[in-house]
């Protein structure tokens, strides 16, 4: 036998053995996959999105391992993905994916709803056998009412004891057949609620479940506290106000409130929840006046009489069905509200009218103008489809980091925990409540919150604020007749106030809703609270006193207005009384005051301001007069 034979006979066993040692040893650093399941534990609301943190402590090998954040969000921003480890793990990537296969459409709540229908079902059907053996035993009952046989003589005794257990018997049948059909139609009432709640919530788009992979370099054996956080649509908060005022006497009391909605197929159950600021039927809100320039053919300016409160409602475009739930915005603003169960909604726009924008978990949202009331908003159901996205990391050697998130944030920031300098500053937590300026700015709440994923709208209170105010009264009877009482606050920039709705409660009643504008104020706030009846305003024109006359080459008009006011109340009050003259553009027509009641005039826009202090049941009359003069072969339309 030759040396080539004798090899062939060799036992390949051991040296098969000897390469698959080798192949597992840590010099060729084999990828070890690790499934890790996390839960939120800091989540930052913006006003459109929300930050949330994951954090989970990991014993580490050495080497290079795959971990694997399973069960997140379909709705990840993959560009604000951070990871933050130790100096002893280097982030090699970090890539987003879908897991079709680990769909998150069916949740806890549908499953939770689906074992109470169960449960429902079963007592209708124990309630229904009952009903059915109720009816035998009447049925039984009836058969058998022959008292004794034919051939039997029936005693007067057993007459009585026979009907008597007849009577009892039928009596508590019925009355238990009454019971219990009570209980199958209260059952059935219940189950009907839950099919409907499970119907709602089974129409939504089944979706995959987000997933986050990190590929790490593990220098040594090492405990690590990986910190996951990443950008989420589908949430959001707007604030909303309650002010009550007792008296003109008192403070105001202004509760801040936050309206939270989130729809990202994670709970958020008893988190460190952060807000930050980044991103009755007639109006309450007190009007303005607008100049009023002079020029042929030209019309005085006219007022919207209607109110600032813009409802409607809002439907699938196909279904035409309502849709639950809906944010309504007002756009470039703070102010917003949600559709109710019928897809309804009432929302308080500014003075100078924006647009609103309409936006729904799986439907194209909607920027639109406000149009005529009720306002009906159809939305579409979105066509995009979730494709797969995959981010490459930074090294962890990168020494350059992407900013904090205030806001919608875009790039991928890996960061390491360690004693740099810019660690420090990355890591600082932002005060709770610092202005640095309108949009930047966040609360704290105090206590672990639980803010469930079904897009219902949760109301937080943030801060109670009683706050010294001055009180006086602001008309316009141009426009208005009303009075509305006006609140005065100075040094409100520190309270982080934003624009939002607010429900108004003067003495101790809900007197409608108002706005809270703070995106045009300077030093001082003013809340409006609401029309006053107590005190009556009244403007006439003065028909008598309508003069038109012909001096040389022009005509000369004059206008007259009485203005009458009475203060019905019990205590004096201050009244900022608003009005106007016409202003001339043309050299050829001058306008002259000729009687203003010792008001104010601004030449520049025609204003008339009267600041006036009426006593209890005091009545006072005002007059405006002014005059026209212009050329006599012109005609010009004056008010």
């Amino acid at each position: 036998m030759n040396l080539l034979t004798k090899f062939k006979f060799i036992d390949m066993k051991p040296l098969f053995f000897v390469l698959i040692v080798l192949m597992c040893t840590p010099v060729f650093s084999q990828t070890k996959d690790v499934l890790l399941s996390t839960e939120v534990s800091d989540v930052t609301v913006f006003i459109n999105g929300a930050q949330v943190t994951r954090k989970k402590s990991i014993e580490l090998q050495p080497g290079t391992q795959l971990i694997k954040f399973t069960g997140l969000s379909p709705y990840i921003d993959a560009k604000s993905i951070q990871l933050k480890t130790n100096e002893k793990v280097i982030v090699l990537s970090v890539n987003h994916q879908f897991n079709f296969t680990d769909s998150v459409s069916k949740s806890k709540e549908l499953n939770a709803l689906f074992q109470k229908h169960e449960a429902i079902l079963e007592k209708q059907n124990l309630e229904m056998v009952t009903l059915e053996i109720i009816t035998e035993e009447l049925a039984f009952l009836r058969d058998n009412r022959d008292i004794g046989g034919k051939n039997q003589e029936l005693s007067l005794n057993n007459f009585r004891e026979t009907s008597v257990f007849y009577k009892d018997k039928i009596t508590t049948l019925k009355l238990k057949e009454i019971e219990v059909k009570k209980n199958i139609a209260k059952l059935k009432t219940e189950r009907e609620a839950v099919d409907d709640q499970m119907s709602q919530i089974s129409k939504e788009k089944t979706l995959p479940s987000g997933e986050v992979l990190a590929k790490l370099n593990v220098k040594a054996l090492t405990k690590c506290d990986l910190e996951l956080s990443y950008f989420v649509n589908n949430a959001g908060w707007f604030p909303t106000y309650d002010i009550r005022v007792q008296s003109i006497d008192e403070p105001v009391n202004l509760i801040y409130k936050a309206n939270i909605r989130q729809n990202t197929r994670e709970e958020w159950k008893n988190i460190k929840l952060k807000l930050s600021s980044t991103n009755p039927n007639l109006g309450n809100l007190a009007p303005q006046l607008q100049s009023y320039f002079l020029n042929y053919n030209s019309l005085p300016p006219k007022y919207n009489q209607n109110s600032n409160q813009i409802s409607g409602r809002v439907v699938d475009a196909d279904t035409k069905e309502a849709l639950i739930g809906v944010s309504i915005m007002v756009k470039g603003s703070t102010i917003g509200t949600v559709a109710d169960v019928n897809g309804a909604f009432s929302i308080t726009m500014p003075n100078n009218k924006s647009q609103l924008t309409f936006s729904y978990i799986g439907y194209e949202p909607q920027t639109l103008f406000p149009g005529n009331q009720p306002m009906n908003v159809f939305l579409k159901p979105s066509a995009q489809s979730l494709d797969e996205v995959v981010v490459v990391g930074y090294g962890a050697a990168k020494s350059e980091f992407v900013e904090s998130m205030t806001g919608r944030v875009s790039g991928l920031d890996v960061k390491i925990r360690g004693n740099s300098s810019i660690n420090k500053s990355a890591n600082a937590p932002l005060p709770v409540t610092q202005v640095e300026n309108q949009t930047s700015f966040e609360f704290e709440i105090k206590m672990p919150y639980t803010i469930n994923s079904d897009n219902q709208n949760t109301v937080v209170d943030i801060d109670n604020y009683n706050l010294d105010a001055a009180y006086e009264y602001y008309c316009v009877p141009k426009i208005d007749k009303d009075a509305f009482l006006m609140a005065q606050i100075v040094n409100w920039e520190k309270y982080n106030l934003m624009e939002g709705e607010a429900n108004i409660f003067f003495e101790n009643t809900f007197v409608g809703k108002s706005l809270l504008d703070v995106r045009y104020i300077s030093d001082t706030l003013n809340i409006s609270l609401g029309r006053d009846k107590n005190v009556v305003i009244k403007r006439e024109k003065v028909k008598d006193q309508l003069t038109k006359q012909f001096l040389g080459s022009k005509k000369e008009e004059t206008r007259t207005w009485q203005i009458s006011l009475k203060n019905n109340k019990k205590q004096a009050i201050s009244l900022k009384l608003f009005d106007q003259i016409p202003v001339s553009t043309l050299d050829e027509i001058e306008v002259t005051p000729v009687n203003i009641s010792g008001a104010a005039f601004n030449k520049d826009n025609g204003e008339i301001k009267w600041d006036l202090k009426l006593e209890p049941a005091v009545k006072k009359d005002l007059i405006l007069k002014y005059s026209v003069k212009y050329p006599k072969d012109r005609n010009l339309i004056i008010e």
